[in-house]
């Protein structure tokens, strides 16, 4: 089609888009079912790895949960098999590839194909950059991106020749706008962000418009995972009611899941506001957490 004719169709979509958009605010949106459906969730020992495996458990889910921590990741799966859930636990570190690839090809023979991924194992160092050590940073992006590559090609293929499945990335609101004192984190965040929107566009592409994909970006979580987090604006949410969002937005096939919803404002605002202003929008967020700053300016 000739340029000219393609830009008012574009112009024509976006307004049919937005419309569809409004109509859809009140009505309620279509619940899949995921009962039956084999669930594996990374970094289930604990915090909201460890809620929204209840969460798949009260659907009667079979659960294959990962953590590095064995002891916490056993807990998990008691607890999901009081709720009437098939569970399995794996200690698995997922810094390690190989240990990917060996702990997911025993899954695949003694449990079967895994149908949803939540890949929410994610570590964190609250310092400033130049008093971050090295292998903390390369630790951060082990975990918290490379992991996803990994478990994906783990499972994503039989996903897509079965054109049934779901894709859940857990990243941040910090994978959309930025804070201090925890850069590489913020930045392996951002490469989560683009991990599922690169994979999503890749499924169309390739016509697998049965895998969907969602991205979950909450605020900080009442997890120990940051010390004393608050903030004025948002504040930090327990890690069951943040589940729970999470598990709406999965059977509503959402694509991006903001907790609270309030944080697509902020990062609308970030977005949109001259760069003066922005640190005008953060002393008004008023965003804090337990830190430690080794860095000393030595002209001083």
């Amino acid at each position: 089609m000739h340029l000219l004719l393609e830009i008012p169709l574009f112009l024509l979509i976006v307004l049919y888009s937005y419309l569809e958009a409004f109509v859809k605010l009140f009505i309620p949106a279509k619940r899949k079912s995921v009962t039956g459906e084999i669930v594996l969730i990374t970094g289930a020992g604990h915090g909201l790895g460890r809620a929204t495996a209840y969460e798949f458990a009260k659907h009667h889910c079979r659960l294959v949960l990962w953590d590095i921590n064995k002891h916490g990741v056993e807990e998990t799966a008691v607890e999901c098999r009081k709720l009437g859930a098939e569970a399995h636990a794996f200690g698995v570190d997922c810094s390690k590839k190989e240990e990917i690839y060996s702990v997911a090809e025993k899954v695949k023979k003694e449990i079967g194909d895994v149908s949803i991924l939540m890949n929410n194992a994610g570590v964190i160092s609250t310092t400033d950059l130049l008093s971050t050590g090295d292998h903390e940073i390369q630790k951060t992006f082990e975990v918290n991106i490379l992991a996803h590559y990994w478990i994906s090609k783990a499972f994503l293929p039989t996903m897509m020749k079965n054109n049934h499945g779901h894709i859940v990335t857990v990243a941040s609101a910090v994978g959309h706008i930025v804070a201090p004192f925890i850069v590489p984190y913020c930045s392996s965040k951002f490469a989560a962000v683009g991990f599922h929107r690169a994979l999503t566009q890749e499924l169309i592409a390739l016509k697998k418009n049965g895998v969907q994909t969602s991205c979950v970006c909450p605020m900080f979580i009442n997890s120990n995972f940051v010390k004393n987090p608050s903030s004025r604006l948002m504040p930090p949410l327990e890690p069951e009611e943040v589940a729970k969002q999470v598990m709406e937005g999965i059977l509503t096939n959402r694509r991006m899941i903001f907790v609270p919803p309030l944080l697509k404002v902020s990062i609308m605002l970030d977005r949109l506001l001259p760069a003066h202003a922005i640190p005008a929008l953060w002393r008004l967020n008023d965003l804090k957490f337990d830190v430690t700053v080794a860095y000393k300016d030595k002209d001083k």
